[in-house]
């Protein structure tokens, strides 16, 4: 038997009204089908992570804060990630980018996928950014990513979202298939040879 994957939905966006939840119930319902699947659904809004970031290569011997302590072991635990984004100004939400940087080994050696929406780019600008904040915490971007133009018009007449797309399905399917196929071989070369990055 195959051991479960182990997978941290993150929530990126934190303001008053946002969509983001929706979409990440939307994919983590998807991702709980796949029997292989255990899914830790993280909202940076309830995480209440300090939004100025303090040296973290600083040796001052102090304790991280509070909410930084509490969520690492939910990330160290995660095998994979997926993050679930809105596209800002061409980019990501500040709280996301904060919340990046407050970890690092956490993220190493681990795969990430994007689930983003936005205007007509569907998020692409914003998944672009991630990939280079990830690749300098040495996490590893699957090449594929769910994108959601115009994500307001996706809507269903019963008012559900979103309205099921064959692109849509397909794009969530090659992007958890490359989750979960690096979140083994990442796995796999972690235990044969720990990280040291």
């Amino acid at each position: 038997m195959t051991e479960r994957v182990r997978v941290a939905v993150i929530i990126g966006s934190t303001r008053e009204g946002r969509f983001g939840p929706r979409v990440a119930e939307w994919f983590a319902a998807h991702a709980r089908r796949r029997p292989e699947l255990d899914i830790d659904l993280v909202d940076l809004a309830e995480t209440g992570l300090p939004e100025a970031l303090t040296d973290p290569y600083a040796d001052t011997g102090a304790p991280p804060p509070g909410p930084v302590g509490a969520l690492a072991p939910r990330l160290a635990a995660a095998d994979a990630f997926v993050v679930v984004t809105p596209e800002y100004n061409r980019s990501i939400p500040a709280p996301l980018k904060t919340a990046i940087d407050w970890f690092y080994r956490e993220w190493q050696a681990k795969p990430v996928a994007v689930v983003a929406y936005g205007r007509d780019s569907g998020g692409a600008l914003a998944a672009a950014h991630l990939r280079q904040v990830f690749a300098e915490v040495h996490a590893v971007t699957v090449p594929d990513a769910v994108l959601l133009p115009r994500y307001w018009e996706l809507f269903a007449p019963d008012g559900s979202w979103p309205k099921p797309t064959a692109d849509r399905e397909a794009a969530l399917k090659t992007t958890l298939d490359q989750l979960i196929w690096w979140a083994h071989a990442l796995r796999e070369a972690r235990t044969a040879r720990p990280y040291t990055g």
